[in-house]
Protein backbone atom coordinates (compact mmCIF):
# COMPACT_ATOMS: atom_id res chain seq x y z
CA UNK A 1 0.00 0.00 0.00
CA UNK A 2 1.10 3.11 -1.01
CA UNK A 3 1.51 6.17 1.59
CA UNK A 4 0.76 9.61 0.34
CA UNK A 5 1.97 12.94 2.26
CA UNK A 6 0.74 16.24 1.91
CA UNK A 7 3.68 19.34 1.69
CA UNK A 8 2.43 20.22 5.13
CA UNK A 9 2.75 16.80 6.37
CA UNK A 10 6.36 16.61 4.82
CA UNK A 11 7.26 20.20 6.24
CA UNK A 12 5.84 18.90 9.97
CA UNK A 13 8.49 15.87 9.36
CA UNK A 14 11.41 18.35 8.67
CA UNK A 15 10.43 20.25 12.07
CA UNK A 16 10.39 17.41 13.97
CA UNK A 17 13.37 16.08 12.21
CA UNK A 18 15.24 19.67 12.95
CA UNK A 19 13.73 19.72 16.74
CA UNK A 20 14.62 16.19 17.24
CA UNK A 21 18.63 17.17 16.26
CA UNK A 22 18.56 19.85 18.28
CA UNK A 23 17.69 17.84 20.98
CA UNK A 24 20.13 15.73 20.44
CA UNK A 25 22.95 18.60 20.16
CA UNK A 26 21.70 20.17 23.86
CA UNK A 27 22.13 17.03 25.16
CA UNK A 28 25.88 16.03 24.01
CA UNK A 29 28.54 17.72 25.82
CA UNK A 30 30.30 20.20 23.31
CA UNK A 31 33.23 19.57 21.75
CA UNK A 32 35.56 22.47 22.36
CA UNK A 33 38.97 23.81 20.50
CA UNK A 34 40.74 26.68 21.71
CA UNK A 35 43.09 28.48 18.95
CA UNK A 36 45.41 30.89 19.74
CA UNK A 37 47.76 33.42 17.55
CA UNK A 38 51.34 33.73 18.58
CA UNK A 39 52.19 37.31 18.76
CA UNK A 40 48.35 38.38 16.82
CA UNK A 41 47.32 41.25 17.83
CA UNK A 42 43.82 43.02 17.31
CA UNK A 43 44.49 44.75 14.18
CA UNK A 44 45.74 42.04 12.15
CA UNK A 45 42.35 40.81 10.91
CA UNK A 46 40.41 41.64 7.85
CA UNK A 47 36.76 41.57 9.54
CA UNK A 48 39.05 44.72 12.18
CA UNK A 49 39.38 46.65 9.00
CA UNK A 50 43.35 45.92 8.10
CA UNK A 51 44.69 47.37 5.19
CA UNK A 52 46.74 44.45 4.02
CA UNK A 53 46.36 41.25 5.74
CA UNK A 54 43.86 38.53 4.60
CA UNK A 55 42.07 36.57 6.68
CA UNK A 56 39.06 34.77 4.95
CA UNK A 57 38.66 31.90 7.43
CA UNK A 58 38.38 34.26 10.42
CA UNK A 59 36.67 36.93 8.74
CA UNK A 60 33.93 33.67 8.00
CA UNK A 61 33.79 33.08 11.98
CA UNK A 62 33.33 36.65 12.47
CA UNK A 63 30.52 36.60 9.96
CA UNK A 64 29.03 33.65 11.66
CA UNK A 65 29.67 33.62 15.09
CA UNK A 66 30.20 35.86 18.13
CA UNK A 67 32.60 38.42 17.59
CA UNK A 68 34.00 39.50 20.78
CA UNK A 69 35.75 43.22 19.96
CA UNK A 70 37.13 43.97 23.37
CA UNK A 71 38.74 40.74 24.16
CA UNK A 72 41.90 41.11 26.39
CA UNK A 73 45.04 38.58 26.59
CA UNK A 74 45.37 38.62 30.06
CA UNK A 75 49.04 39.68 30.19
CA UNK A 76 50.77 41.86 27.40
CA UNK A 77 53.01 38.37 26.59
CA UNK A 78 53.06 34.95 25.98
CA UNK A 79 53.02 32.66 28.72
CA UNK A 80 51.41 34.48 31.04
CA UNK A 81 48.31 34.52 28.92
CA UNK A 82 48.98 30.82 28.39
CA UNK A 83 48.73 30.18 32.21
CA UNK A 84 45.57 31.86 32.31
CA UNK A 85 43.60 30.08 29.21
CA UNK A 86 44.47 27.38 31.48
CA UNK A 87 44.13 27.91 34.72
CA UNK A 88 41.09 30.84 34.71
CA UNK A 89 43.51 33.04 37.16
CA UNK A 90 45.55 35.86 36.22
CA UNK A 91 49.34 34.49 36.09
CA UNK A 92 50.47 36.42 39.00
CA UNK A 93 49.13 34.01 41.70
CA UNK A 94 51.25 31.25 40.59
CA UNK A 95 54.43 33.41 39.23
CA UNK A 96 53.91 33.24 35.72
CA UNK A 97 55.33 36.60 35.49
CA UNK A 98 56.74 36.76 32.27
CA UNK A 99 57.70 34.49 29.20
CA UNK A 100 59.43 31.76 29.86
CA UNK A 101 58.15 31.30 33.79
CA UNK A 102 56.56 28.10 34.17
CA UNK A 103 53.02 26.87 35.62
CA UNK A 104 53.33 25.55 38.95
CA UNK A 105 52.20 22.41 39.43
CA UNK A 106 49.54 22.69 41.96
CA UNK A 107 47.27 24.15 39.49
CA UNK A 108 44.37 23.18 38.53
CA UNK A 109 43.51 23.60 34.56
CA UNK A 110 40.73 23.02 32.68
CA UNK A 111 42.10 20.17 30.79
CA UNK A 112 42.63 18.07 34.12
CA UNK A 113 38.80 18.95 34.57
CA UNK A 114 37.70 18.28 31.27
CA UNK A 115 39.84 15.29 31.62
CA UNK A 116 38.16 13.85 34.53
CA UNK A 117 34.54 14.91 32.92
CA UNK A 118 35.06 11.72 30.22
CA UNK A 119 36.51 14.30 27.59
CA UNK A 120 39.43 13.57 25.29
CA UNK A 121 42.24 16.12 25.66
CA UNK A 122 45.24 17.50 23.54
CA UNK A 123 47.28 20.23 23.04
CA UNK A 124 49.10 21.03 19.59
CA UNK A 125 51.58 23.53 19.18
CA UNK A 126 53.07 25.93 21.33
CA UNK A 127 52.99 25.04 25.31
CA UNK A 128 55.74 27.82 27.09
CA UNK A 129 54.11 27.58 30.50
CA UNK A 130 57.47 24.46 30.70
CA UNK A 131 58.85 21.87 29.11
CA UNK A 132 57.10 19.51 27.70
CA UNK A 133 59.80 16.58 27.97
CA UNK A 134 58.13 13.52 29.75
CA UNK A 135 60.53 14.38 33.29
CA UNK A 136 58.93 17.66 33.55
CA UNK A 137 56.03 18.36 36.55
CA UNK A 138 54.64 21.11 34.26
CA UNK A 139 54.17 19.22 30.94
CA UNK A 140 50.77 19.23 28.83
CA UNK A 141 50.67 15.93 30.34
CA UNK A 142 50.59 16.66 33.88
CA UNK A 143 48.68 19.29 33.12
CA UNK A 144 45.53 17.34 31.94
CA UNK A 145 46.36 16.38 27.97
CA UNK A 146 45.97 12.73 27.14
CA UNK A 147 47.91 13.62 23.65
CA UNK A 148 50.60 16.05 22.77
CA UNK A 149 52.77 16.96 19.90
CA UNK A 150 54.20 20.29 21.43
CA UNK A 151 57.04 22.53 21.95
CA UNK A 152 58.69 24.39 24.44
CA UNK A 153 58.45 28.01 22.67
CA UNK A 154 57.60 29.31 19.50
CA UNK A 155 58.15 27.29 15.88
CA UNK A 156 59.37 28.16 12.56
CA UNK A 157 58.41 26.19 9.23
CA UNK A 158 59.91 22.81 9.32
CA UNK A 159 59.74 22.64 13.05
CA UNK A 160 60.99 19.63 15.51
CA UNK A 161 58.08 18.53 18.38
CA UNK A 162 57.74 16.49 21.12
CA UNK A 163 55.58 13.79 21.03
CA UNK A 164 54.28 12.80 24.34
CA UNK A 165 56.94 14.55 26.23
CA UNK A 166 59.71 12.03 24.36
CA UNK A 167 62.89 13.14 22.15
CA UNK A 168 62.40 16.16 19.62
CA UNK A 169 61.94 14.83 16.05
CA UNK A 170 61.54 16.57 13.15
CA UNK A 171 58.63 17.56 11.01
CA UNK A 172 58.61 18.96 7.35
CA UNK A 173 55.95 21.16 6.52
CA UNK A 174 54.19 24.62 7.11
CA UNK A 175 53.99 24.74 11.08
CA UNK A 176 50.39 25.99 11.35
CA UNK A 177 49.19 23.24 8.96
CA UNK A 178 51.43 20.57 10.73
CA UNK A 179 49.52 20.99 14.06
CA UNK A 180 46.15 21.42 12.37
CA UNK A 181 46.59 17.90 11.08
CA UNK A 182 47.64 16.29 14.12
CA UNK A 183 44.66 17.76 16.07
CA UNK A 184 42.54 16.38 12.97
CA UNK A 185 44.09 13.39 13.91
CA UNK A 186 43.69 13.33 17.54
CA UNK A 187 39.76 14.61 17.00
CA UNK A 188 39.10 11.03 14.99
CA UNK A 189 41.31 8.96 17.60
CA UNK A 190 38.51 10.85 20.16
CA UNK A 191 35.32 10.00 18.05
CA UNK A 192 36.46 6.34 17.57
CA UNK A 193 36.63 6.10 21.44
CA UNK A 194 33.09 7.47 21.37
CA UNK A 195 34.25 10.69 23.47
CA UNK A 196 34.07 14.25 23.75
CA UNK A 197 37.02 15.86 22.63
CA UNK A 198 38.94 18.94 24.20
CA UNK A 199 41.87 20.33 21.77
CA UNK A 200 44.13 23.12 22.64
CA UNK A 201 45.71 24.15 19.33
CA UNK A 202 48.54 26.69 20.00
CA UNK A 203 50.10 28.06 16.94
CA UNK A 204 53.44 29.52 16.33
CA UNK A 205 53.00 32.02 14.18
CA UNK A 206 52.77 34.82 13.15
CA UNK A 207 56.20 34.83 16.32
CA UNK A 208 59.61 36.21 14.20
CA UNK A 209 61.55 35.10 13.12
CA UNK A 210 58.97 35.69 9.64
CA UNK A 211 58.90 32.93 6.68
CA UNK A 212 56.40 31.83 4.72
CA UNK A 213 55.36 29.81 1.79
CA UNK A 214 56.00 31.21 -2.06
CA UNK A 215 52.04 31.30 -2.30
CA UNK A 216 51.48 33.33 0.62
CA UNK A 217 54.70 35.52 -0.04
CA UNK A 218 53.36 36.41 -3.06
CA UNK A 219 50.05 37.98 -1.38
CA UNK A 220 51.79 40.40 0.15
CA UNK A 221 54.41 42.03 -2.63
CA UNK A 222 52.74 44.86 -2.81
CA UNK A 223 52.98 46.55 0.30
CA UNK A 224 53.47 50.39 0.25
CA UNK A 225 56.91 51.45 -0.45
CA UNK A 226 56.74 53.52 2.30
CA UNK A 227 57.35 50.49 4.79
CA UNK A 228 60.96 50.27 3.24
CA UNK A 229 61.95 53.13 4.91
CA UNK A 230 61.78 52.06 8.31
CA UNK A 231 64.34 49.56 9.93
CA UNK A 232 63.26 47.12 12.67
CA UNK A 233 65.17 44.71 14.39
CA UNK A 234 64.84 40.39 14.58
CA UNK A 235 66.08 37.36 14.53
CA UNK A 236 67.47 36.17 11.10
CA UNK A 237 66.73 32.72 9.89
CA UNK A 238 69.86 32.10 9.20
CA UNK A 239 72.25 32.99 12.17
CA UNK A 240 69.48 32.68 14.83
CA UNK A 241 70.99 36.49 16.52
CA UNK A 242 69.24 40.11 15.96
CA UNK A 243 69.49 41.73 12.30
CA UNK A 244 67.96 45.04 10.62
CA UNK A 245 65.71 44.68 8.41
CA UNK A 246 63.19 46.92 6.42
CA UNK A 247 59.87 46.99 7.91
CA UNK A 248 57.90 46.37 4.05
CA UNK A 249 60.35 43.10 3.93
CA UNK A 250 58.94 42.14 7.52
CA UNK A 251 55.66 42.42 7.12
CA UNK A 252 55.90 40.67 3.64
CA UNK A 253 56.67 37.68 5.75
CA UNK A 254 54.72 38.05 9.14
CA UNK A 255 51.44 38.68 6.80
CA UNK A 256 52.11 35.42 4.68
CA UNK A 257 52.39 33.43 8.26
CA UNK A 258 49.20 34.78 9.43
CA UNK A 259 47.49 34.03 6.23
CA UNK A 260 48.71 30.45 6.47
CA UNK A 261 47.61 29.92 10.04
CA UNK A 262 44.19 31.21 8.78
CA UNK A 263 44.38 28.47 6.23
CA UNK A 264 44.54 26.26 8.38
CA UNK A 265 42.12 26.81 10.58
CA UNK A 266 40.09 26.76 7.36
CA UNK A 267 41.67 23.28 6.82
CA UNK A 268 40.31 22.40 10.78
CA UNK A 269 36.74 23.79 10.13
CA UNK A 270 36.44 21.90 7.12
CA UNK A 271 37.30 18.95 8.19
CA UNK A 272 34.76 19.58 11.05
CA UNK A 273 31.92 20.12 8.66
CA UNK A 274 32.47 17.42 6.09
CA UNK A 275 32.41 14.69 9.54
CA UNK A 276 29.11 16.50 10.86
CA UNK A 277 30.87 17.66 14.08
CA UNK A 278 30.98 21.28 13.29
CA UNK A 279 27.65 22.08 14.82
CA UNK A 280 27.95 21.31 17.96
CA UNK A 281 31.97 21.97 18.18
CA UNK A 282 33.05 25.04 20.01
CA UNK A 283 35.42 27.11 18.17
CA UNK A 284 37.60 29.83 20.38
CA UNK A 285 40.30 31.79 18.49
CA UNK A 286 42.30 34.71 20.60
CA UNK A 287 45.52 36.09 20.05
CA UNK A 288 48.34 36.04 23.38
CA UNK A 289 49.27 39.44 23.05
CA UNK A 290 49.70 42.97 21.01
CA UNK A 291 51.91 43.17 18.29
CA UNK A 292 55.34 43.34 18.43
CA UNK A 293 57.51 46.02 17.37
CA UNK A 294 58.77 44.78 14.50
CA UNK A 295 55.65 43.78 13.35
CA UNK A 296 53.60 46.79 13.86
CA UNK A 297 52.71 49.03 10.58
CA UNK A 298 49.96 51.19 11.67
CA UNK A 299 47.30 50.81 15.26
CA UNK A 300 44.14 52.95 16.27
CA UNK A 301 45.07 51.60 19.95
CA UNK A 302 48.18 53.38 21.86
CA UNK A 303 51.63 51.11 22.30
CA UNK A 304 52.56 47.63 21.34
CA UNK A 305 53.36 44.06 22.41
CA UNK A 306 54.90 44.53 26.44
CA UNK A 307 52.75 46.87 27.39
CA UNK A 308 49.17 47.37 29.60
CA UNK A 309 48.11 49.56 26.82
CA UNK A 310 45.04 48.67 24.32
CA UNK A 311 47.71 47.86 21.91
CA UNK A 312 49.49 45.25 24.09
CA UNK A 313 46.53 43.32 25.62
CA UNK A 314 43.41 43.81 23.07
CA UNK A 315 43.47 40.89 20.77
CA UNK A 316 41.54 39.19 18.34
CA UNK A 317 38.61 36.96 19.82
CA UNK A 318 35.67 34.81 17.92
CA UNK A 319 33.48 31.72 19.24
CA UNK A 320 32.16 29.86 16.72
CA UNK A 321 29.77 27.67 17.84
CA UNK A 322 26.55 26.80 14.97
CA UNK A 323 24.48 24.84 17.60
CA UNK A 324 24.34 27.38 20.42
CA UNK A 325 25.45 30.41 18.64
CA UNK A 326 22.83 30.26 15.63
CA UNK A 327 22.83 33.99 13.90
CA UNK A 328 26.14 36.14 13.64
CA UNK A 329 26.48 39.02 16.48
CA UNK A 330 29.21 41.21 17.59
CA UNK A 331 29.57 42.69 21.16
CA UNK A 332 31.36 45.59 23.31
CA UNK A 333 30.84 43.35 26.40
CA UNK A 334 34.45 43.30 28.00
CA UNK A 335 36.37 40.14 27.80
CA UNK A 336 39.55 38.05 28.69
CA UNK A 337 41.34 35.07 28.39
CA UNK A 338 40.96 34.11 31.84
CA UNK A 339 36.93 33.76 31.34
CA UNK A 340 37.70 30.76 29.29
CA UNK A 341 37.78 28.00 32.31
CA UNK A 342 34.70 29.25 34.04
CA UNK A 343 33.29 29.74 30.99
CA UNK A 344 33.96 25.78 29.76
CA UNK A 345 32.79 24.68 33.24
CA UNK A 346 29.19 26.32 33.08
CA UNK A 347 29.13 24.45 29.47
CA UNK A 348 29.57 21.24 30.61
CA UNK A 349 28.41 21.39 33.85
CA UNK A 350 31.80 20.51 35.55
CA UNK A 351 33.30 22.57 39.00
CA UNK A 352 35.99 25.26 38.61
CA UNK A 353 38.75 24.58 40.98
CA UNK A 354 37.83 25.98 44.59
CA UNK A 355 40.22 29.06 44.52
CA UNK A 356 40.49 32.54 43.40
CA UNK A 357 39.32 32.51 39.87
CA UNK A 358 39.83 35.84 37.96
CA UNK A 359 37.61 35.03 34.81
CA UNK A 360 34.13 34.76 34.99
CA UNK A 361 31.05 32.11 32.82
CA UNK A 362 30.62 33.88 29.49
CA UNK A 363 27.55 31.68 28.99
CA UNK A 364 24.91 34.58 29.64
CA UNK A 365 26.74 36.24 26.95
CA UNK A 366 26.72 33.29 24.52
CA UNK A 367 23.31 33.10 24.84
CA UNK A 368 22.95 37.16 24.34
CA UNK A 369 21.77 37.94 27.75
CA UNK A 370 24.99 39.71 29.18
CA UNK A 371 25.04 43.56 27.73
CA UNK A 372 27.96 44.87 30.50
CA UNK A 373 30.40 42.76 32.35
CA UNK A 374 29.26 42.56 36.02
CA UNK A 375 33.05 42.61 37.32
CA UNK A 376 35.83 44.40 36.55
CA UNK A 377 39.57 43.00 34.75
CA UNK A 378 42.63 43.82 36.35
CA UNK A 379 46.15 43.32 35.01
CA UNK A 380 49.31 43.32 35.67
CA UNK A 381 53.14 43.51 34.79
CA UNK A 382 54.76 42.10 38.11
CA UNK A 383 57.69 43.77 39.21
CA UNK A 384 58.65 42.00 42.25
CA UNK A 385 60.17 39.46 39.61
CA UNK A 386 63.27 40.52 39.93
CA UNK A 387 63.89 41.63 43.77
CA UNK A 388 67.77 42.91 43.40
CA UNK A 389 69.98 41.52 46.07
CA UNK A 390 67.65 38.81 47.66
CA UNK A 391 68.51 35.22 46.75
CA UNK A 392 65.23 33.57 45.29
CA UNK A 393 64.03 30.29 45.88
CA UNK A 394 63.07 27.84 42.58
CA UNK A 395 59.81 26.65 42.59
CA UNK A 396 60.86 23.64 40.58
CA UNK A 397 64.12 22.11 40.68
CA UNK A 398 66.05 23.89 37.53
CA UNK A 399 66.71 20.31 36.10
CA UNK A 400 62.95 19.89 35.29
CA UNK A 401 63.00 23.44 33.93
CA UNK A 402 65.40 22.66 31.44
CA UNK A 403 63.72 22.98 27.62
CA UNK A 404 64.19 20.37 24.77
CA UNK A 405 63.06 21.86 21.76
CA UNK A 406 65.27 23.61 19.29
CA UNK A 407 64.09 26.84 18.17
CA UNK A 408 65.95 29.27 15.40
CA UNK A 409 65.82 31.90 17.58
CA UNK A 410 68.82 31.91 20.20
CA UNK A 411 68.78 33.18 23.46
CA UNK A 412 71.75 33.33 25.68
CA UNK A 413 73.95 30.96 22.79
CA UNK A 414 71.68 28.18 23.02
CA UNK A 415 68.36 27.34 20.79
CA UNK A 416 66.56 25.82 23.45
CA UNK A 417 64.36 27.23 26.50
CA UNK A 418 64.75 27.22 29.99
CA UNK A 419 62.16 27.70 32.77
CA UNK A 420 61.90 29.47 35.79
CA UNK A 421 59.19 29.88 38.89
CA UNK A 422 60.05 31.09 42.27
CA UNK A 423 58.65 30.59 45.70
CA UNK A 424 57.49 33.75 47.93
CA UNK A 425 57.34 33.87 51.35
CA UNK A 426 57.06 37.20 51.99
CA UNK A 427 55.13 39.34 50.53
CA UNK A 428 56.89 43.56 50.00
CA UNK A 429 55.25 46.73 49.46
CA UNK A 430 57.38 46.95 46.01
CA UNK A 431 56.17 44.05 45.19
CA UNK A 432 52.76 46.03 44.57
CA UNK A 433 54.09 47.83 41.79
CA UNK A 434 54.73 47.76 38.31
CA UNK A 435 52.04 48.57 34.91
CA UNK A 436 48.85 47.53 36.52
CA UNK A 437 45.34 47.88 35.16
CA UNK A 438 41.39 47.80 35.98
CA UNK A 439 39.19 47.79 33.34
CA UNK A 440 35.36 48.41 34.98
CA UNK A 441 32.88 48.72 31.78
CA UNK A 442 33.95 51.87 29.88
CA UNK A 443 36.48 53.24 32.45
CA UNK A 444 40.19 52.10 32.26
CA UNK A 445 42.25 53.16 35.02
CA UNK A 446 46.10 52.52 34.17
CA UNK A 447 49.01 52.72 36.78
CA UNK A 448 52.61 53.60 35.99
CA UNK A 449 51.63 52.11 32.55
CA UNK A 450 54.75 53.93 30.99
CA UNK A 451 57.94 54.92 33.36
CA UNK A 452 57.03 57.57 35.20
CA UNK A 453 53.37 58.07 33.78
CA UNK A 454 51.76 58.01 37.42
CA UNK A 455 47.93 57.25 37.39
CA UNK A 456 45.87 57.50 33.77
CA UNK A 457 42.03 57.54 33.81
CA UNK A 458 40.24 56.68 30.23
CA UNK A 459 37.03 56.28 28.60
CA UNK A 460 37.39 53.74 26.42
CA UNK A 461 34.20 54.43 24.98
CA UNK A 462 34.89 57.08 23.08
CA UNK A 463 38.51 56.51 23.45
CA UNK A 464 40.15 53.21 22.50
CA UNK A 465 43.06 54.99 21.54
CA UNK A 466 43.45 56.09 25.48
CA UNK A 467 44.53 59.53 24.30
CA UNK A 468 43.01 61.73 27.01
CA UNK A 469 44.08 61.38 30.54
CA UNK A 470 40.32 62.25 32.85
CA UNK A 471 42.11 62.06 35.87
CA UNK A 472 41.67 65.55 36.84
CA UNK A 473 37.59 65.50 35.68
CA UNK A 474 36.70 61.71 37.28
CA UNK A 475 39.13 61.69 40.31
CA UNK A 476 35.90 60.05 42.09
CA UNK A 477 36.07 57.11 39.78
CA UNK A 478 40.16 56.92 39.91
CA UNK A 479 39.56 56.90 43.73
CA UNK A 480 37.07 54.10 43.62
CA UNK A 481 39.06 52.11 41.04
CA UNK A 482 42.45 52.54 42.48
CA UNK A 483 41.06 51.05 45.87
CA UNK A 484 39.67 47.95 43.69
CA UNK A 485 43.13 47.60 42.16
CA UNK A 486 44.60 47.28 45.20
CA UNK A 487 42.59 44.62 47.14
CA UNK A 488 42.82 42.79 44.02
CA UNK A 489 46.51 42.75 44.55
CA UNK A 490 46.65 41.87 47.52
CA UNK A 491 44.59 38.93 46.73
CA UNK A 492 46.76 38.09 43.91
CA UNK A 493 49.81 38.00 46.39
CA UNK A 494 48.02 36.21 48.90
CA UNK A 495 47.78 33.76 46.08
CA UNK A 496 51.53 33.97 44.97
CA UNK A 497 52.59 32.01 48.20
CA UNK A 498 51.14 29.67 48.18
CA UNK A 499 48.30 29.71 50.09
CA UNK A 500 45.43 28.71 47.79
CA UNK A 501 47.43 25.13 47.83
CA UNK A 502 47.03 24.52 51.50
Amino acid sequence: MKTHLTRSGLLLIGVVGTLALAGQLAAAPPNVILLMGDDHGWEETGYNGHPHVQTPTLDAMAASGLRLDRFYAAHPSCSPTRGSVLTGRHPNRYGTFSPGCSLRPEEVTIAQILRQAGYATGHFGKWHVGPVKAASPTNPGAMGFDEWLSHDNFFEMNPQLSRNGGPPQPFEGEGSDLIVDATVGFIGQAVSKGKPFFAVVWFGSPHEPYNGLPKDLALYDNLPLEYAQRQVRLTSNETGQQVQRPLRDVLRERYAEITAMDRAIGKLRTHLEARGRRQNTLLWYCGDNGIPAEGLATSRFRAMKGSVYEGGIRVPGLIEWPARIPEPRATTVSTVTSDMLPTLCALTGTAPPDRPLDGISLVPLLDGNMTARPSPICFWSFAGAARSGQRREPYIDPELQKGTTPLVKLMGGIPTRNFVNYRYHEILEGDFGGPRVILDRQHKLVIDGERASGIELFDLSYDPGETRNLLASRPEVAQQLQARLRAWQASVLHSLRGEDYR
